[in-house]
């Protein structure tokens, strides 16, 4: 029986100085979007990102996910990676010639077309476009901060570009890691069964999702929408637009000023 999860004749051929493993779990293939991550916790990948739709396309060799420990680029026996502030303060550094060799690394094999993204609470906030815009490359690579910051040296030299998921701190930046990857490998071609339900959903007009019922029509003596069950396909798509357009107004001020732009 033939096993659609194989990837032969894509596996991705270039010169190595150490000898490939013949069975790898996340093969490099030609032809697909590719994530980088670089962490001091490769043990918490692939995490969420292994389950549900995005699990099954990371399995199938929709995408790949590799992890490059900044630990193993430390310095003396407890391999460190950081070192306390210049002029004083709180906290440790990343050393930017440790991240460097990180960079190196991950970008060692022509990788470095494609955006690097440092996980930061100053950064550019994150959204669907930026996600959107993500897909549309060969793939990323995503640097995860810690303690309290990266060398700024390292961010200007690779022209990285800091990337916020919202207004609040996190210890590091894995988890940011995994939303971003999460909300581009759904828009990658063939990850989502329908693609009509990437047009439906919140930001793809601008405006947040209309609500959405299912079975059974009535429910603790609630009912679903009369116009839903009505079959006319014109007065249901004007339903749900008024939807999204009163939702938006009373959740997301910001956004309703653009759709109205």
């Amino acid at each position: 029986m033939k096993n659609s999860t194989k990837s032969h004749g894509r596996l991705s051929l270039k010169p190595s100085k150490e000898p490939r493993e013949l069975i790898s779990k996340n093969p490099e293939l030609n032809g697909v979007w590719r994530a980088k991550v670089i962490t001091l916790f490769p043990e918490m990948f692939p995490g969420g990102l292994n389950h549900s739709l995005v699990g099954r396309a990371l399995q199938e060799n929709l995408w790949s996910l590799e992890t490059i420990n900044l630990r193993d680029f430390g310095e003396g026996k407890h391999k460190n990676v950081d070192d306390t502030p210049a002029g004083g303060g709180a906290g440790m550094i990343l050393r930017a010639d440790i991240v460097s060799q990180a960079i190196k690394k991950a970008l060692s094999d022509g990788f470095e077309k494609n955006p690097i993204i440092c996980l930061s609470a100053r950064g550019k906030r994150f959204d669907q476009k930026m996600a959107e815009k993500l897909s549309k490359n060969d793939g990323l690579t995503l640097l995860c901060g810690r303690f309290e910051g990266i060398d700024q040296r390292v961010i200007d030299a690779y022209n990285v570009q800091e990337v916020s998921i919202g207004d609040f701190v996190l210890t590091g930046g894995e988890i940011p890691a995994q939303l971003i990857i999460d909300s581009t490998v759904r828009l990658l071609p063939n990850v989502l069964g329908n693609k009509s339900s990437l047009d439906e959903e919140s930001f793809a007009n601008g405006l947040l999702e209309h609500p959405q019922y299912t079975r059974p029509n009535i429910w603790n003596e609630r009912l679903i929408p009369e116009v839903l069950t009505s079959g006319n396909h014109k007065k249901i798509r004007e339903w749900r637009l008024q939807q999204s357009e009163t939702l938006t107004k009373l959740r997301r001020s910001d956004l309703w000023e653009k759709y109205k732009k």
